[in-house]
């Protein structure tokens, strides 16, 4: 009987284990890969935008993100190629670097 009763043990532990690791390991993996599959051209006016959020590139993406969530909740990748968007991430840089100043 307690030879079954450390089995059972031990096997609650291993699974424990082996769920915490496979939750690791699928959260690894979605940050290692692009946030934004299809990016946004069109103007999106400011008033509509809450925050911006830069990702730069690296291992886990080739490309700039530059990603938006606006006022109603929604977020939008932006392409940052548009003339708009790279107006943005000057501001943004801009006042990056006087903060750090």
């Amino acid at each position: 009987m307690e030879g079954k009763c450390v089995l059972a043990v031990l096997s609650i532990c291993l699974l424990s284990i082996a769920v915490t690791e496979g939750m690791s390991l699928a959260r690894m993996g979605t940050e290692l890969r692009c946030q934004c599959i299809k990016t946004e051209s069109r103007i999106i006016h400011l008033k509509h935008i809450q925050t911006v959020e830069l990702i730069q590139s690296g291992a886990h993406c080739q490309n700039l993100e530059v990603i938006a969530t606006l006022k109603s909740g929604q977020v939008v990748c932006l392409d940052p190629a548009a003339k708009w968007v790279e107006k943005i991430i000057r501001r943004i840089l801009e006042s990056s670097s006087k903060e750090d100043s």
